[in-house]
C-alpha cells in the first residue's frame, strides 16, 4: 500500500468530494421524524442493522466484487440496480455513482462510466492498489460517518454524541469488511426491512430537507 493512493482513497470519501452525499439521509429522515431515532444509542441500534442487514452489507460485497482484476462492471451496475429496494434508494446509488464518475473524471482525465456508487467506486479505486478490505472498510466508515451527520443535523444530536455513536460502530464496520473482502455477489442478502420500508414512506413525506 502507498501513502499516495491512501491519500487519494480518503479524499475521494471525504465529505468534500462533490457525490453531494449531504443531500441524501438513507430513509433516516422518516424515521427520525416518526421519534425512533431520538438518542446516540437509538442511532448505533439503527445504523448497526443497516449495515449488517441492509444496504451497508450489500454494498460492501458489490464493491468487493467491483474491485477484482477481471470484475465486469457492467453486470455489477446491473445487479446494483435490481437489488435497490425503492425509487429513492435508486436514485441515491444512481446520483452519488453518477456524481462520483464525473468528479474522477475531472481529476484524472479518464473516461468513466456512471454507474450505482459502489460499483463505481470500485471501478476508479481498482487503480490505487490498495489492500481490498481496507477499501472496503473505509467505504463503509464514510458511508456510516454521511448518516451519523444526518443525525447530528436532524435529530438532533450533539456532535460528540454522533461521533461516540460513529465510534461504537468501528468493530462492526471492520468484520463487515473483513467478511466482504472474501465474498462474491452469490452472498448478498439483505433484511433491514425498517429502512426500506422508512425510504418507500420518505417519497411521500410533506416536508423534506433530504432527497432521500
Amino acid at each position: 500500500m502507498t501513502s499516495a493512493g491512501i491519500m487519494t482513497l480518503v479524499q475521494w470519501l471525504s465529505p468534500a468530494f462533490p457525490t453531494g452525499g449531504f443531500a441524501y439521509s438513507h430513509g433516516m429522515e422518516q424515521v427520525i421524524s416518526d421519534g425512533i431515532i431520538a438518542s446516540g444509542s437509538d442511532l448505533v441500534e439503527w445504523l448497526g442493522d443497516v449495515l449488517r442487514f441492509g444496504a451497508g452489507r450489500q454494498d460492501a460485497i458489490l464493491l468487493s466484487a467491483a474491485l477484482e482484476p477481471d470484475a465486469d462492471h457492467t453486470a455489477l451496475a446491473a445487479l446494483a440496480v435490481a437489488l435497490q429496494p425503492s425509487a429513492e434508494r435508486l436514485r441515491e446509488t444512481s446520483e452519488q455513482g453518477a456524481a462520483f464518475a464525473r468528479a474522477i473524471a475531472a481529476l484524472t482525465g479518464r473516461d468513466c462510466v456512471a454507474r450505482p456508487l459502489p460499483v463505481a467506486f470500485g471501478a476508479a479505486a481498482q487503480t490505487l492498489e490498495l489492500d481490498k478490505t481496507q477499501v472496503i472498510a473505509l467505504y463503509l466508515h464514510a458511508f456510516a460517518s454521511n448518516l451519523v451527520s444526518v443525525a447530528v443535523r436532524f435529530v438532533p444530536l450533539g456532535q460528540n454524541e454522533g461521533q461516540a455513536a460513529l465510534a461504537a460502530l468501528h468493530p462492526m464496520i471492520q468484520s463487515l469488511a473483513d467478511a466482504a473482502a472474501g465474498q462474491g455477489v452469490d452472498d448478498i442478502e439483505t433484511a433491514a426491512f425498517g429502512a426500506d420500508l422508512a425510504a418507500m414512506r420518505h417519497e411521500i413525506m410533506d416536508v423534506r430537507i433530504f432527497k432521500t
